[in-house]
């Protein structure tokens, strides 16, 4: 039995140089072609417009229906609060002083009319003014004026409502009749690529860190024969040119550039995974192939390097760990990514301890180069301090620590005391509280016990600026016994000043 093709899909093929087409034998057969193909052409744009009008007006309908669906509801019930025209009056009112802004699309939001609120103010002013036309037709008694007028505007709105759901339903269906005519026609915007080979060529490999020192391949091993020829006079060594040894070529390599390398964005992203989580770490190296590039492990040591300086110990250990987990998937050869997780996340005892006492161990040491250099720029600072140093051996000095503010009752005895005003030294004594009070906690502990080395430590803790300003108020305060002549300034600045002095007066 014969199966007979089916030509059906073809009948939707709309031809402008049919063979079939009958014209008027005065008319040319080419110009009846271009007439019915541009009526092809301006009858698809029409339908095109048609479609997109009739779905631009049913989205503005659909908008403003549940509002005048809304407003009908009150004002057929009314709240007892609130009667019908009093709220029909405030929603005009406040439509007009504070109209919103929104649009429809391609609408000027400027203008009230092409809003929502403008379409909306206009159909309630048509229905308050057919409400009063009304009433004023039926010649309505005044006691029941307002009555009428609520009921007129209940029934405007409910006649609104109705017309606007027929007038949504009957675009809806010119719509889809006008896509179905649509559709029973091909064109060139149904044409679409069906099942098409082609060559995606591989992502590119991720660059290296920045500033990661790459091993070079190592050197090929050649064996060369040479063969010398003894003369009787040789040459002098400084006419013969020599081959470059092999050791100075490796001395210049380990001169180059020593910049450490720098986390990338993703690294930086990869190293605040918390610890022991192998699920993140694997999900993110498969999202982000520029984690295993040369140099990341490096560069992830010198971030927990930088951190454990500054004091950040937890994240000091998501470095390492991170680092040390690049590493390990290094050295398991090129399917060690997936070897290393495998085990890790499948908990592999022998496997995990081995890993997390490395990472410990490595931590551990890190921790400790770090104290030790820190204590090493420590040393190496050697910062300038202030320090309170006799003028010489004979002369000591000692400090006038008050004991509280000045009495109620101020009374001045002894040696030429006739001269002295009780307010100005009643003022002295204050001052040298108040500025004693403003000392620091063990500043004024220091002070309390009168020993100099107490005080000197103190001193010596404090930068420069602010030892200063201390020995200054110290000296303003009185509390210093030999403010004037018997301190001397030891800090290198102030010895420079006195040397150039020295020499100057020479």
């Amino acid at each position: 039995m014969s199966l007979a093709a089916s030509y059906k899909k073809w009948d939707q093929l709309e031809l402008s140089d049919d063979s079939d087409i009958e014209g008027h034998p005065n008319v040319d057969k080419k110009s009846l072609i271009r007439w019915k193909q541009r009526d092809i052409h301006e009858k698809r744009e029409l339908r095109k417009h048609t479609i997109a009008q009739l779905s631009a007006q049913i989205a503005c309908n659909s908008v403003l229906l549940p509002r005048i669906t809304e407003i009908a509801a009150i004002l057929r019930d009314p709240a007892p609060s609130t009667p019908p025209i009093a709220y029909f009056n405030s929603l005009v009112e406040r439509i007009e002083k504070n109209p919103s802004r929104d649009c429809p699309p391609g609408n000027n939001p400027d203008k009230l009319e092409q809003t929502y609120d403008g379409m909306l103010l206009s159909l309630l002013k048509q229905v308050g003014e057919e409400a009063r036309v009304k009433v004023k037709n039926a010649g309505t008694v005044e006691s029941e004026r307002n009555e009428k007028i609520a009921k007129y505007l209940a029934s405007g709105m409910d006649e609104h409502v109705k017309k606007l759901k027929e007038t949504i339903d009957a675009d809806k269906g010119k719509v889809a009749a006008e896509e179905k005519e649509q559709k029973k026609h091909i064109t060139s915007e149904d044409l679409h690529d069906g099942f098409e080979s082609k060559y995606v060529p591989p992502p590119p490999d991720p660059k290296p860190v920045p500033h990661a020192k790459v091993a070079s391949k190592e050197k090929e091993k050649t064996t060369t024969t040479t063969t010398t020829y003894e003369v009787l006079n040789t040459p002098k060594a400084s006419g013969s040119s020599a081959a470059p040894d092999p050791a100075e070529e490796d001395d210049d390599e380990d001169e180059e550039d020593q910049t450490l390398p720098d986390l990338t964005p993703a690294l930086e992203a990869f190293s605040k995974i918390p610890v022991r989580a192998y699920e993140k770490s694997f999900e993110f190296i498969q999202k982000h192939r520029d984690v295993i590039v040369p140099g990341a492990s490096d560069a992830l040591l010198v971030a927990a390097f930088r951190a454990q300086t500054s004091g950040k110990s937890n994240y000091a250990k998501q470095c390492v760990h991170q680092s040390l987990l690049l590493q390990y998937c290094e050295k398991l050869g090129n399917d060690g990514v997936r070897v290393f997780f495998r085990k890790m996340i499948q908990g592999d005892p022998r496997a995990e301890s081995v890993f997390v006492n490395d990472v410990d161990g490595t931590y551990k040491h890190l921790a400790e180069r770090v104290n030790v250099s820190l204590k090493e720029q420590a040393e190496a600072a050697g910062r300038e301090q202030i320090q309170l140093v006799p003028e010489n051996p004979n002369q000591t000095i000692s400090f006038n620590v008050p004991d509280g503010p000045p009495p109620a009752e101020l009374v001045l005895e002894g040696p030429e005391v006739e001269n002295l005003d009780v307010e100005e030294v009643r003022k002295a004594l204050q001052y040298r509280w108040d500025v004693f009070q403003g000392f620091p906690q063990d500043l004024q502990e220091s002070l309390k016990e009168g020993t100099l080395d107490g005080v000197n430590k103190v001193l010596g803790d404090l930068d420069v600026e602010s030892a200063e300003s201390i020995v200054q108020l110290l000296d303003i305060a009185g509390i210093l016994s030999f403010a004037e002549g018997g301190i001397r300034d030891e800090t290198d600045k102030a010895k420079a000043a006195k040397a150039e002095s020295t020499s100057a007066s020479a």
